[in-house]
């Protein structure tokens, strides 16, 4: 059979009616009205990007709220799963976790707020005596403040600390009430999250064209899973680190074991450098308090253990569900999202950091084994 009397495929037949139309309806010339045209038609587009731009802008505080809920949702969805498992229905198992949660909180505020309360008092009030106390046990201080004229720079601020703290009070309150009004819109949200997130989940998947749904169905699963475990596990670490602190703390006689276990536990939620950093500064305050030998220098030879105890123990086998990723990424991923939504930001960051290797490995298998085959064909061919 000729070239001139082959059958054309039915792709080439559309293609060829395609360029028919083309060709029928023939391109409009540059004139000064299309040129015209043309501009109002970007203008809009500009004014319209613009306007979107400022509307996101402006309820960007009700938009990170909304971020919070989800990610909180979606991270006690592991939980929930289980629950429903179990034959209990989802909005039940809701109820049961939103109770417990409440439950947990309360206790935990009723059991540490009045020592925490008092012993950080103690710690504002007691701090000049402390001070002096450093001063006496360090020659090396007391020259360096004298070299540099700082032990009168040193006392006013330690006298004044707690009328300062004091000032600031009514300041403090409207935060803390602009928090809680927050923390009470958080909760609502994730609460709907919780119960209409299988709904969302298939709602988002169907965004897609079919074709694409199963992938994507596979990738929001996927991500789900990574965020629930890591978060769920990093709560677990940081509160085996506090008590575990608190452990030690009240065994070398550290003063406010308590708030420097909160610390620690606070603190070791910070991807990389947060167990250093509530280390170092229990280590500071246990130094200023206490003395150097045994309590200071034991503490420091504590934290790191335990750090290593934690990062080599600990962490794996609690994390065994989630996705290792290398440091630099784990970096990279905390300061993008410390730098957009601060610590929670932070924290968010990594388990989506997670997720996206775990899509994203399969895929580029898919294609380097792609290539692979194509390779091999093309070497069989010749």
């Amino acid at each position: 059979m000729t070239e001139e009397n082959a059958t054309p495929t039915p792709a080439e037949e559309r293609l060829t009616r395609e360029f028919a139309r083309t060709d029928e309806a023939g391109y409009e010339p540059v004139t000064a009205r299309t040129v015209f045209r043309w501009s109002i038609a970007a203008a809009l587009g500009v004014v319209v990007v613009y306007l979107g731009y400022q509307a996101v802008y402006t309820i960007r505080d009700t938009l990170v709220q909304v971020v919070i809920a989800m990610f909180l949702a979606i991270s006690l969805d592991p939980i929930v799963r289980w629950l429903v498992s179990h034959r209990v229905r989802r909005a039940y198992a809701v109820l049961i976790i939103f109770v417990a949660v409440l439950l947990l909180v309360a206790g935990l505020l009723m059991l540490f707020i009045p020592p925490l309360v008092h012993q950080a008092g103690g710690l504002n009030t007691d701090f000049p005596r402390y001070l002096d106390d450093l001063r006496n046990r360090s020659p090396s201080l007391r020259a360096l403040e004298d070299r540099f004229h700082l032990q009168g720079k040193i006392n006013d601020l330690a006298r004044t600390l707690p009328s300062t703290i004091g000032k600031q009070a009514l300041g403090f309150t409207q935060r803390f009430l602009g928090a809680l009004v927050s923390t009470v819109l958080v909760l609502v949200l994730t609460i709907y999250f919780m119960l209409d997130l299988p709904r969302l989940r298939r709602g988002f998947v169907r965004l897609f064209p079919k074709q694409y749904r199963r992938s994507v169905n596979d990738g929001v699963n996927v991500v789900v899973d990574k965020v629930g475990s890591y978060m769920i596990g990093n709560v677990i670490i940081s509160i085996i680190a506090g008590v575990t602190s608190w452990i030690a703390f009240e065994a070398l006689r550290i003063p406010f074991a308590l708030p420097l276990a909160v610390l620690v536990a606070v603190t070791d939620l910070i991807p990389m450098i947060g167990a250093t950093l509530g280390a170092a500064i229990c280590v500071i305050v246990a130094f200023a308090t206490t003395d150097l030998w045994p309590n200071t220098i034991l503490l420091a030879v504590f934290f790191l253990l335990y750090q290593q105890l934690e990062n080599y123990f600990v962490a794996p086998r609690v994390l065994r569900n989630s996705v290792e990723i290398p440091a630099v990424a784990v970096l990279l991923a905390a300061l993008v999202g410390g730098s957009v939504l601060g610590l929670i930001g932070a924290l968010i960051a990594i388990p989506i950091a997670a997720a996206v290797k775990v899509i994203a490995t399969p895929m580029l298998r898919a294609r380097d084994q792609e290539s692979t085959d194509t390779t091999l064909g093309a070497d069989v061919g010749e």
